[in-house]
């Protein structure tokens, strides 16, 4: 499906924006430390080769063009411990929700804080294995899901507690989907070089400190139980986002509750795959008073 290794979408130092297999240091797994990468010409989900020509990374962005993805599917309580943490019960299937692609930012992004997300408390991280569809699929059986991904990013479900919870009408999207409050990458691992995605320490790091420290071998819903659950009469596309879930240890499950604020700095990393760095910016709107 694909001939990368390590898919990543990048500013380069000549001004130019260009797809590209990253090349990294020897021993190095961690996409974020890329200074160079291999040029891909062509479509990333359908005919395309990494040349042989060698680019400088002036800026690693989302790994996907917006022209590029089609939905972003997110799913909640997937990891055991964090739905007893959130005092809710354990999903019998699938809790899913969608982010609006306007969403989407890269691993270096700062995560804007619109004025109606300072209102009240609750803004909080959730570090997440992010599979990327590349083969269409639909009615797919578990045994052969994995075989249409991609391949996988590690990204934060930013989230506003308050507007989830209480302001949102019963639907969770509007305490999620604000501009920029789903960074991901820092670029989008092979499945040739990612063959099992339930073995992946995860964590996330708030201004230095670990706050979530887990493993993927935790979810409750697998990514190829998820794909096959999605997939029932649901056709998945190439270029379909799913963020699968946070393990235990977001702000709102801690005591006493640990909300982020403007200037905190969130690191979130996925073993195998590298770490996404983005700063909480509170932003203001022309007209509004804070």
């Amino acid at each position: 499906m694909s001939l990368f290794s390590r898919l990543v979408r990048f500013l380069a130092k000549d001004g130019k924006t260009y797809y590209g297999d990253a090349i990294l240091p020897k021993g190095i797994t961690d996409i974020s430390k890329a200074k160079q990468a291999r040029i891909i010409q062509g479509e990333i989900f359908g005919k395309h080769r990494v040349t042989n020509q060698i680019a400088d990374i002036r800026k690693l962005l989302s790994p996907l063009a917006l022209d590029d993805v089609k939905t972003v599917r997110c799913l909640g309580l997937n990891y055991e411990k964090h739905a007893r943490e959130s005092n809710m019960p354990l999903p019998k299937n699938p809790v899913l929700f969608y982010k609006p692609i306007t969403s989407l930012s890269g691993p270096t992004d700062p995560i804007p804080i619109h004025p109606i997300a300072q209102e009240g408390t609750g803004l909080d991280y959730e570090c997440e294995l992010v599979a990327i569809i590349g083969k269409a699929c639909s009615d797919v059986p578990e045994s052969k899901a994995l075989d249409h991904v991609l391949g996988y990013a590690v990204g934060n479900d930013v989230s506003h507690r308050d507007w989830q919870l209480q302001g949102g009408g019963g639907q969770w999207s509007l305490g999620k989907g604000f501009d920029g409050w789903a960074p991901y990458g820092p670029g989008i691992v092979s499945t040739q070089v990612l063959r099992d995605p339930q073995t992946l320490r995860i964590s996330t790091k708030v201004n230095g400190r670990t706050m979530q420290d887990s493993n993927t071998d935790g979810m409750i819903f697998s990514v190829a139980k998820t794909i096959a659950f999605l997939s029932r009469g649901t056709t998945l596309l190439p270029g379909d986002l799913i963020f699968t879930g946070t393990p235990e240890g977001v702000g709102m499950g801690r005591k006493p509750q640990l909300w982020l604020k403007d200037g905190d700095v969130v690191e979130v990393e996925l073993e195998g795959v590298g770490t996404c760095v983005n700063k909480i910016e509170f932003t203001k709107v022309a007209g509004v008073k804070l």
